[in-house]
């Protein structure tokens, strides 16, 4: 089941006796979570902690009758910690599940109270690497629940996409490419992003917000600086590059990233111009089948740089990084200086 498809149930009053959410989207599992103690009365609703009582107690107050509720919704975080101890106690971190406590879930499960549902919250592992396997012992764990909603993280175009629905939900005027710099500076985290867009609201009070706001007001933007930093190279502008530079000097940001940045850059507008893609939705689309995350606004700085940039100074551009990046490995007493003399160079 999909985050909107357990919202569109919890809407019409129809939430299962059981649900699952797995994963660790922060953003979706929020919502959900308002959306149940929206429709359900606040004596109505109640959260328990794994970590704290055990699975079979959880159970036992789902099939408790309430004399104030005829509906009731049990909130469970911390689900992984039902998990059983055993060889794999390390990855349990301390869970104290048991037999017992599976026997009582399922026998639950077949017979639930009329009008109570559960809701287990197991956010702990990711859905990829050293997580995965972790996480599927937790679905097997309850795999007698039958609904069973994955959280997991947006895409960069998805999170661009809900970012866009917020801006016109709060009401916000944002300049073109301050949202998609705010979707890059936090990693395409929509909590976070929301987050951050509550406070531009009040910080704007009917203003329009631009980049700038974005890079001075909103934590670990430097990441959208090193952006400007990008653009400001692909038009050749020394004055405001050399401007940015010392931004991410005093913010302290580590030089041999922002040559990292860099160099993924120009071997992309490299590669697209080989490739022979004339616009951005070419560029978004030819490394989307290369295997190779691509979304709208990454792909337009991208094809920004193809036009701006011929294939000399491209290729000029990568020796100049490659050169920089030699400099910063010597013993030389000042980083800055290095980045300052290739931004010289490529500025001239």
């Amino acid at each position: 089941m999909y985050p909107a498809q357990l919202l569109a149930r919890i809407k019409q009053g129809n939430l299962l006796p059981a649900v699952l959410l797995l994963g660790p989207e922060s953003y979706q599992r929020r919502k959900i979570k308002q959306a149940v103690k929206d429709a359900y009365a606040e004596d109505a609703f109640a959260e328990h902690d794994l970590t704290e009582l055990s699975l079979a107690e959880v159970v036992d107050d789902a099939r408790a009758l309430s004399l104030f509720a005829a509906e009731r919704v049990i909130w469970v975080i911390n689900a992984e910690a039902a998990l059983p101890r055993g060889r794999s106690e390390e990855e349990n971190e301390g869970g104290e599940g048991s037999a017992g406590d599976t026997a009582s879930l399922s026998a639950y499960l077949k017979d639930p109270t009329p009008g109570v549902s559960v809701v287990f919250e197991a956010s702990r592992f990711d859905f990829e690497g050293d997580d995965k396997r972790r996480q599927e012992r937790v679905r097997k764990f309850f795999t007698g629940i039958p609904e069973v909603v994955e959280l997991r993280r947006f895409a960069a175009h998805e999170a661009l996409a809900e970012s866009e629905k917020l801006v016109r939900q709060y009401g916000l005027r944002m300049e073109a490419g301050a949202l998609d710099l705010l979707v890059e500076a936090l990693g395409a985290d929509v909590a976070r992003i929301a987050l951050e867009l509550e406070k531009l609201v009040l910080y704007a009070n009917g203003r329009s917000i631009g980049v700038d706001e974005i890079s001075a007001l909103v934590p670990d933007a430097r990441t959208a600086t090193i952006f400007a930093l990008v653009n400001a190279l692909a038009r050749r502008d020394r004055t405001r590059s050399l401007e940015v530079l010392d931004t991410l000097v005093k913010e302290g940001e580590y030089l041999p990233l922002v040559l990292t940045f860099l160099s993924t850059q120009f071997r992309m507008a490299l590669v697209a111009r080989d490739a022979g893609l004339k616009s951005a939705g070419q560029v978004q689309s030819y490394f989307t089948r290369m295997g190779v995350p691509m979304w709208g606004a990454r792909a337009d700085q991208v094809y920004q740089t193809v036009s701006r940039f011929t294939p000399k100074q491209l290729e000029v551009a990568v020796k100049l990084i490659f050169e920089a990046d030699r400099g910063l490995r010597d013993a030389r007493p000042d980083d800055r200086t290095v980045v300052e003399q290739f931004v010289l160079a490529m500025t001239g």
